[in-house]
């Protein structure tokens, strides 16, 4: 008895040791990523850990791996955001609140942009898949809002990649500066709306969701 006992013991010892390895391989990820880019060695990411190198591989095998965990909660919440978009009644409030959103996650996460287009590599079907479902479901948001009049009609899907290009730059610069975030954001809301279209643009930028700069220094952005 005393011996089960402690075999269940040293069990849940095990787990609660894997877990706490995983949580600081996590948060040192986050860290590394956000100051060095996500090509960042993954020796490097282990030493911030404080745990060998070896570790970290059986928790997560491959760099993709990692950097999915890292940033899983922000993705979903991107994710969700873009959801509830597309089922707002209203299409001009659900591609604001996205836009908020998705820009919120770079001011709050530096490491966070340049992890959006990594977790979908051309790599994967199966989350190519899901990137461009993500894709055509911005592209149905879009469609949706400039039918309602509320969204400039010469707004092109890749002006999302060169806004959110410019507020990773302003954040990356100024990290610390929310109310400077927080007003180009406002600004360039302003910039997209049906009433502010007084000339037509230029052509569209050659930008697309899955071909933005993932640079380690300077500003980097991503898409799913």
């Amino acid at each position: 008895m005393v011996g089960e006992s402690s075999r269940i013991a040293g069990r849940n010892g095990l787990r609660a040791d894997a877990e706490r390895n995983r949580r600081r391989i996590l948060s040192a990820a986050r860290a590394v990523f956000a100051e060095h880019g996500i090509d960042a060695p993954m020796a490097t990411v282990a030493r911030r850990a404080g745990v060998g190198v070896a570790t970290l591989y059986r928790r997560f095998p491959t760099r993709d791996a990692l950097v999915r965990a890292a940033f899983a909660h922000q993705l979903d919440t991107c994710a969700r955001a873009l959801t509830e978009a597309l089922s707002d009644p209203d299409p001009w409030r659900g591609f604001q609140r996205l836009f908020e959103t998705i820009c919120a996650m770079q001011r709050e996460e530096r490491g966070f942009p340049a992890a959006f287009v990594a977790a979908f590599p051309d790599s994967s079907r199966e989350h190519a898949r899901v990137r461009e479902r993500a894709e055509r479901d911005f592209v149905t948001l879009v469609r949706r809002a400039q039918t309602a009049g509320s969204l400039r009609a010469d707004f092109h899907p890749s002006d999302l990649a060169v806004a959110l290009l410019s507020h990773c730059g302003l954040v990356t610069a100024l990290p610390g500066d929310r109310a400077a975030s927080q007003r180009l954001v406002a600004y360039l809301l302003q910039s997209f709306r049906a009433q502010a279209a007084r000339e037509p643009l230029p052509a569209p930028s050659a930008l697309s969701l899955r071909s933005l700069p993932l640079a380690a220094e300077g500003p980097s952005l991503a898409l799913s």
